[in-house]
């Protein structure tokens, strides 16, 4: 199979995600497991671990799932999905939880349009700490309303 497919597929996968991370977060993370996600919108604990974090985990396996898939020549495709779905968590983790958030203390002086944005938008959704009335978006599509001067 041609290198282009695979390359075509990687970023189908990443894009793809950004619909996954939204319908997921929107769905799933303020449904039927709100009491996971819950503890990311008002701290209940002294953790630096977040039940939250369990998303991660879920994603992971799903990523390796597909390298599995590859490795063993079940599904030709399966590197590049998985690379995909790895590389958008990798994203997602920087700038969700390394420059939104500050879990780490880093990118604390990122300060150009869209940096700005981002942070706007997901104060807008912290802004509601119960499991409704959050506006739900993706993380690198961002509404234009929050690109402000």
């Amino acid at each position: 199979m041609s290198i282009w497919i695979h390359i075509l597929v990687f970023f189908l996968t990443f894009f793809l995600m950004e619909f996954m991370a939204w319908f997921t977060h929107k769905y799933v993370m303020h449904g039927f497991l709100w009491s996971l996600h819950a503890d990311h919108h008002k701290k209940d604990h002294d953790s630096w671990f977040e039940r939250n974090d369990a998303f991660f985990i879920f994603y992971a396996v799903v990523s390796i799932s597909f390298f599995l898939l590859w490795r063993y020549d079940i599904f030709s495709l399966g590197l590049a999905i998985g690379l995909g779905i790895f590389a958008y968590g990798l994203t997602y983790f920087l700038v969700h939880d390394i420059f939104i958030h500050q879990r780490f203390k880093m990118f604390r002086n990122a300060n150009n349009i869209y940096a700005k944005a981002v942070r706007r938008a997901h104060k807008m959704h912290h802004k509601h700490t119960g499991k409704d009335h959050g506006e739900c978006f993706g993380m690198l599509i961002v509404p234009l309303k929050y690109f402000k001067k």
